[in-house]
């Protein structure tokens, strides 16, 4: 796994948070989480989408065992994956929002970045 922080949560559930937070990522194009997690998410929001690049069945296979949802890997490797095809990374980007009102934690918009606006 890339990073090291462990977000207060054992492996298993960690893992499939992160998965989840992954899926939803690819589906939505953001999610507003705290900053932490979303640099967990980022690593392998990352990930998925080299792998989408690749194209081959090896990686959809790959991607489909980490992504929860089939809709979600079709839209990964047909929409999402060709944008930054002639990108060699950076397909994220994190936005601080400041703290959450209830305990005060630092929040963050993470959203895939729109290769047109970067292109100009």
């Amino acid at each position: 796994m890339p990073g090291t922080r462990k977000l207060g949560r054992k492996t298993a559930h960690r893992n499939a948070m992160l998965r989840g937070m992954v899926t939803y990522l690819i589906e939505n194009g953001s999610i507003e989480t705290t900053l932490t997690r979303a640099k967990e998410v980022r690593a392998m929001a990352e990930k998925m989408i080299t792998l989408g690049k690749k194209n081959t069945l090896a990686s959809r296979r790959a991607a489909l065992a980490y992504i929860t949802k089939e809709d979600a890997v079709k839209k990964l490797f047909d929409q999402v994956a060709p944008k930054y095809a002639n990108r060699n990374g950076g397909y994220t980007q994190i936005y601080k929002l400041g703290p959450r009102r209830g305990d005060a934690a630092e929040m963050a918009l993470i959203k895939l970045i729109d290769e047109t606006v970067a292109a100009e």
